[in-house]
């Protein structure tokens, strides 16, 4: 009984980790533009658009590397490899558009710190082996994808000035939504116990 409290304790601390994140991120990406605006910049600008589209794209790619190098439970493994399948997808069809547009990504404070608070985390992912490690790239990836979901609605698509662009980023949210569902379902059978 004192065991599985304290598991269910380590797992409100790791969700709720996951959801600091989460927040974190929804913020970088939805201040940001606030902030330029406030300086007379306005919303990012379909370059650094571009930027945060590719940035968060080869966060993902390396959150599923990483996975796959450190674990063996085979949803986990098929989780990551379908990450590094459509985000690697999703960022040459980005890379394709840009430059059908002649429009060279560039980074922005919302790439940057999405590239910073990747490094933190991947440094922390490092650190862990097993069930655990399982369970908090499991929780990143909900609270990630979350946070990917939303910026792109909220912010990314409002922002894009390009009909292209626009077009393009609101046809990466059924994959991106898609995404949150298996990880949602993953997490929670890694959370019911289940391999």
């Amino acid at each position: 009984m004192t065991k599985e409290m304290g598991t269910t304790k380590t797992g409100t601390q790791s969700r709720c980790r996951a959801l600091w994140v989460a927040a974190t991120m929804i913020f970088a990406v939805a201040l940001h533009p606030a902030k330029a605006s406030a300086q007379g910049g306005g919303a990012p600008s379909d370059p650094q658009i571009v930027g945060i589209v590719v940035a968060a794209d080869q966060i993902d790619i390396d959150y599923a590397k990483l996975a796959m190098s450190k674990t063996k439970n085979k949803q986990v493994t098929d989780f990551a490899q379908q990450m590094i399948t459509d985000h690697s997808a999703v960022s040459n069809s980005v890379f394709g558009l840009a430059a059908k547009l002649s429009v060279t990504p560039e980074d922005s404070d919302t790439s940057n710190s999405l590239k910073a608070q990747a490094q933190q985390m991947t440094q922390k992912l490092k650190g862990l082996k097993g069930r655990e490690f399982e369970k908090a790239y499991m929780d990143n990836e909900v609270a990630y994808h979350q946070a990917v979901v939303n910026a792109t609605k909220t912010v990314l698509v409002p922002s894009a000035q390009n009909a292209e662009l626009k077009s393009a980023l609101q046809g990466a949210v059924p994959l991106f939504e898609g995404h949150l569902q298996h990880a949602q379902r993953v997490q929670s059978a890694i959370e019911g116990g289940g391999q």
